[in-house]
């Protein structure tokens, strides 16, 4: 008998035996059966716990497949800067959390977003300096390649007009006096953020919990966790505990490759709840620091093509690290994002290929936002996985042709053209930089609206792709991508009872009301998790 009886719903399982479906039976965690309600009443008995659905919409439980998992957990205890639009707002905001600490602690991160304030600026030291006197402040940008840091957190890290610039970095200046602005990029966010205090057992605690409970609410069951090892005790403690209520594949930082070597991991390891995925390098940084590579130069800065990340130097290191955790079997991810960085990455990938010999190593390329058209089809030649962030384009859709011009924003997250040249496409949603909330991403990728509505056909509508293929993305690709295709992401028998259940049917409203649905709840193993 079942454990538990969902029925009189309506099941889309990404299960193309039978993509649709009434009523599931769970038993042991797992889906014991799909079918028909009356099908599925068969393998109730007295002890079974029956959910009538009232014919509302179920899913496989949402994979986000790129977080920052604790420092999104942060983002929701700490200041929110991401909706201030005016210099006025944004130093306000600040001020008000410097009043609710205590003297000498930092204010940290924000998710910022310059591209709102009229006119667009670079918010500068001088705008916070006076309301925090007592306070180091290092806010990061929402893209996390750009931090402001007040005069005291400049001179906690010995940050004057005369430091040298790091490789893969930009102290920004002011032109006129050649003083730091407070702006600091990519590699020289390090100089700040290595005088941070690290927080404490307890505080990383409470971001996971928070982090944890926020996923169930958004119907997210299982993530791709890119923040390092910073969680994974963390992770151990409540998985013994049985409170890890969120699947968690973590990956490390490709510097720390010899870790896992030493060990002999191979991916994936571990278990269904908590697994090692692999290894995360970076090659650039993003559009909007305008750090993201590009062959030409910005359109609004000529000066600049953009920068290669500190990885990426010496010259030939990250491709010697790829070689050898790839030797190792572990699986590898690079953030690219500019056309240049992921040019280069797929060479490094084909160069890897063809030394190490082929075998099922599923390269990932992270954010793959902007490519030359020729390039799409050499992640299908190579098998690389796109893993993408549909809410990006929806943001920067807003001002990213003023930043790389008309020609290449038409190959700016070219998910249609990915799709048809047999890419796989992964989606997740980079939180903190943006919502981890996968019905927000569907919206994105299927409508490609931009977030000022400017674009109600579209931004480049030629790239959206369809509802079912942005579920996908949300299901099963991203199960693909950390090898656990057989274990989730579709609705299926014998896979983990992973269900979201929505107050909407996606498939029976028009493609701009996707984002007003909710999700009403969340089983991970057949428990409920979130209940609305």
């Amino acid at each position: 008998m079942a454990d538990k009886v969902l029925i009189k719903g309506r099941i889309w399982t990404v299960d193309p035996a039978r993509p649709w479906a009434e009523a599931v039976a769970v038993r042991d965690g797992r889906i014991a059966a799909v079918g028909t309600t009356a099908e599925i009443k068969r393998l109730a008995g007295r002890e079974t716990e029956t959910i009538d659905l009232k014919n509302a919409l179920v899913l496989p439980g949402f994979i986000d497949s790129h977080v920052h998992f604790v420092n999104g957990g942060y983002s929701l205890m700490n200041i929110q800067l991401r909706e201030a639009k005016t210099k006025a707002e944004f130093t306000a905001r600040i001020a008000a959390k410097a009043k609710s600490l205590r003297q000498g602690e930092w204010i940290l991160n924000g998710d910022w977003d310059h591209t709102q304030f009229d006119p667009v600026e670079l918010p500068r030291k001088e705008w916070i300096d006076a309301v925090t006197p007592d306070h180091p402040v290092c806010v990061n940008r929402l893209d996390e390649h750009m931090i402001l840091a007040n005069s005291l957190a400049l001179k906690l890290a010995g940050v004057t007009k005369a430091t040298p610039v790091p490789a893969g970095g930009e102290i920004v200046k002011d032109p006129a006096t050649g003083e730091p602005t407070g702006i600091l990029k990519d590699a020289a966010m390090d100089l700040v953020y290595d005088k941070i205090p690290a927080p404490s057992l307890e505080q990383n605690t409470r971001a996971v919990e928070a982090a944890l409970k926020y996923a169930a609410e958004k119907g997210v069951t299982s993530v791709h966790d890119v923040s390092g090892e910073v969680g994974f005790g963390i992770y151990q403690d409540l998985l013994k505990n049985r409170k890890l209520t969120t699947r968690i594949t973590f990956y490390i930082p490709i510097t720390s490759a010899d870790l896992a070597l030493g060990l002999k991991l191979k991916t994936p390891f571990g278990g269904d709840r908590l697994r090692f995925g692999g290894l995360k390098g970076f090659a650039d940084g993003s559009l909007g620091s305008a750090t993201a590579f590009f062959f030409a130069p910005y359109a609004d800065d000529p000066k600049t093509s953009g920068l290669l990340h500190g990885q990426m130097f010496p010259k030939g290191a990250l491709e010697k690290r790829l070689l050898a955790a790839d030797a190792g079997g572990l699986q590898v991810a690079v953030h690219a994002i500019g056309d240049r960085a992921n040019a280069i990455i797929l060479d490094m990938f084909e160069a890897v290929e063809a030394r190490n010999g082929a075998r099922d190593r599923r390269f990932r390329i992270e954010h793959a936002q902007h490519l030359r058209p020729a390039d799409i089809a050499r992640f299908a030649k190579l098998g690389v996985i796109a893993s993408v962030q549909p809410y990006h384009l929806i943001d920067d859709g807003r001002w990213a042709e003023s930043k790389i011009g008309a020609e290449r924003v038409r190959w700016t997250y070219p998910f249609k053209s990915f799709l048809d040249n047999g890419v796989t496409l992964a989606c997740g949603s980079d939180w903190p930089v943006a919502p981890m909330d996968p019905i927000l991403g569907i919206y994105a990728a299927v409508t490609r609206r931009t977030l000022d509505d400017k674009n109600p056909e579209g931004w480049v509508p030629e790239q959206k792709i369809s509802l079912e293929e942005a579920i996908k993305g949300f299901t099963i690709n991203g199960a693909f991508a950390e090898f656990a295709e057989s274990l989730k992401g579709s609705i299926s028998a014998g896979k983990r009872a992973d269900l979201v259940v929505l107050d909407r049917n996606l498939f029976e409203i028009k493609p701009a009301e996707i984002r007003e649905a909710k999700v009403v709840l969340t089983l991970v193993d057949g428990e409920v998790v979130f209940r609305r």
